[in-house]
């Protein structure tokens, strides 16, 4: 099935209509298995809802093991063939970028279905797309610039250090940027050579399987890219202990990350790259310039995608001099950040992903009133015009008075909630930034350079914003420390995830 949209949405009724067109065309949700669309070999499905009208968008496949087994089996056929692993460079950049401008020409459709499926502004889900788009891309450029080694040695040898894909990937991508993440995790895989078994959560599935009819159109040889909806304990557990996947790809939660470690561990030792939990410290001193610009992006760094983010920047910590002055101007700019439909491209916030998500900040906001944190602003429920009063909506949220103990300013919310805790020194605010079990992202303002210096090369993070957030591309790997993981998305450091390294040594006869 394919959609083709004459005109460009550009108002909330133009969305309001693409969505009816979606819905009445059909939206596929079987599962892809050697480019074919088949329903799970139980029969079972799952239903996915929109968070924001409480609306049942689609039944759709809930693969187990069963199915893990055949598109494993399809993977490792497809590897073999040497189709897609043993083509040119030149071959696969070509597939990836006619990929890359399918996707543009179906941009806002796909954006449509990851902002109705998790919950999401079109507007942020549109951004996604631009960044999906420009990861294939970019792979699909890297990868004919991309050189092997000659080492040094005598006459009498050649030591050749060559890089070859590692045969079946499984990637499990998150729900809170379901095309994005996708895009991060299959755009260098399949770049590298390598048969790419896709599970999106079983909370945003819709995007994935569209993008699967993508793939078929731009190229890719058959069983190459498959995706498997269906749930971590089935069909996630199912594809981590398989004996025939090489390569376990993850961007979700800290716990389920240490599970399919684990998991590798039982079974073949394959390579596991995680991009797991945050609690991010956004560092901003007395020094900076401009604090209403500094409070807009601190208040955007929390609540941009409702808080779903893994590098939010949800503790604000704040030198003492400036701290009430800094924590009126951002709850100034939260004041414009509530949430709307998403549909309406004015909302900078949507729904919450789905009730659990839902009950889980509410039940944070309360802890912390319980805790003795002070409440400054938001912490209640919403109900969004249009939302036929079924929505999932919750306020920006901004607390204040945040001590060490406190939960919610250690523990990942995942939701729109600002924690506020204040500094005296520079010794001591970068205690607090690192006095973390995460570590995936830091921000620090100031205008001193000896002090940026300094500070930068002690946060404990695997990326750090300097008078921004998130201002980032696909030149630079994104991805954490500590216990928010150990792989790396985006830029050439990901395609060497994807590749093994093979050592050749010659030895050269002599001429006589």
């Amino acid at each position: 099935m394919t959609h083709s949209h004459a005109s460009t949405p550009e108002t909330h009724a133009d969305w309001q209509a693409l969505a009816q067109h979606l819905r009445a065309d059909g939206l596929e949700a079987r599962a892809y298995i050697d480019d074919t669309f088949v329903d799970a070999v139980s029969g079972n499905t799952f239903t996915t809802l929109n968070p924001a009208t409480g609306e049942t968008l689609a039944e759709v496949a809930s693969c187990d093991a069963d199915d893990a087994e055949t598109a494993v089996a399809v993977a490792r056929r497809a590897f073999e063939s040497g189709a897609w692993s043993r083509s040119s460079p030149g071959e696969r950049k070509a597939v990836l970028l006619r990929l890359a401008d399918l996707m543009e020409v179906h941009q806002h459709e796909l954006a449509l279905l990851d902002s109705l499926d998790m919950g999401k502004p079109v507007s942020s889900a549109m951004g996604d797309m631009a960044g999906a788009i420009g990861c294939i891309r970019h792979h699909a450029e890297s990868i004919d610039k991309l050189y092997g080694e000659i080492a040094p040695t005598g006459e009498d040898s050649l030591g050749l250090v060559m890089r070859e894909p590692l045969g079946v990937v499984s990637s499990i991508v998150p729900w809170n940027f379901p095309l994005m993440m996708t895009a991060w995790k299959i755009g260098p895989a399949l770049a590298a050579g390598n048969s790419v078994i896709l599970k999106p959560s079983e909370k945003s599935p819709l995007s994935a399987l569209r993008l699967a009819q993508l793939t078929r159109e731009a190229g890719l040889p058959r069983g190459v890219f498959q995706v498997l909806p269906g749930f971590g304990h089935t069909v996630g557990k199912a594809l981590a202990l398989s004996m025939g996947v090489d390569c376990l790809a993850f961007t979700g939660s800290t716990g389920v990350g240490k599970q399919l470690m684990q998991y590798a561990g039982q079974s073949n030792l394959k390579k596991v790259f995680l991009e797991c939990g945050g609690k991010s410290p956004n560092l901003v001193f007395a020094d900076c310039k401009d604090l209403d610009r500094v409070a807009e992006h601190a208040a955007g760094a929390i609540f941009h995608n409702q808080g779903e983010v893994c590098i939010a920047g949800s503790r604000l910590l704040v030198e003492n001099s400036i701290r009430e002055v800094f924590v009126e101007k951002v709850l100034a700019a939260a004041e414009c950040m509530q949430p709307g439909d998403p549909l309406d491209p004015a909302s900078f916030m949507g729904a919450m992903v789905d009730q659990t998500q839902y009950q889980r900040v509410l039940d944070y906001i309360r802890q912390g009133v319980e805790e003795g944190a002070t409440l400054r602003a938001g912490g209640q429920a919403l109900e969004v015009q249009g939302a036929n009063g079924q929505g999932l909506f919750i306020e920006p949220t901004v607390f204040d008075g945040i001590t060490d103990a406190m939960a919610i300013g250690r523990e990942e919310i995942f939701g729109p909630v600002l924690t506020v805790f204040g500094f005296d020194t520079e010794e001591e605010a970068v205690r607090l930034a690192n006095d973390s079990d995460y570590g995936l992202a830091a921000g620090l303002w100031s205008q001193d350079i000896d002090r940026i210096m300094r500070v930068t090369r002690r946060l404990r993070s695997g990326q750090v914003f300097v008078n921004n957030w998130a201002d980032m591309d696909q030149t630079v790997p994104f991805g954490g420390v500590k216990q928010s993981g150990n792989g790396r998305d985006k830029s050439h450091h990901s395609l060497e995830e994807y590749s093994d390294l093979k050592t050749v040594w010659m030895t050269l006869t002599p001429s006589t």
